[in-house]
């Protein structure tokens, strides 16, 4: 496992006009299995991305495609370490422990771009 660690070097404006890029660039790896989690650091000085891969040369070669790595937004490092325990209730501490049990909390963007927080029950 990976976990790939980017701090910006940008300002936040030039950062959030290239972030639908980078998110296009999160699904595409969400999608074939790569990454597991990501999210925006607080402060917002960069982000976090947990990941799986064969090797650390295909983590490196994936960064290469990001966006914020091609226009030098961001620094990028690499953490590689062997993950050796877990959470048994690991997707409820990620779904949010404000959640009422038997519920998940669901996040999302609105039409306006605003984020949305609703409670959907488990199945």
């Amino acid at each position: 496992m990976f976990v790939i660690e980017l701090t910006y070097t940008a300002g936040l404006a030039e950062i959030d006009a290239h972030m639908a890029a980078h998110v296009s660039f999160l699904k595409k790896y969400y999608a074939s299995g790569n990454f597991l989690v990501s999210g925006r650091k607080i402060p917002r000085d960069g982000g976090i991305i947990l990941a799986v891969g064969k090797s650390r040369q295909q983590i490196e070669a994936i960064i290469q495609e990001d966006p914020f790595h091609a226009r030098g937004l961001a620094d990028f490092r690499i953490i590689q370490f062997r993950a050796s325990q877990r959470a048994d209730d690991i997707q409820q501490r990620i779904d949010g422990s404000d959640a009422a049990p038997g519920t998940r909390i669901h996040r999302s963007r609105d039409q306006a771009g605003r984020r949305r927080s609703t409670e959907r029950k488990r199945e």
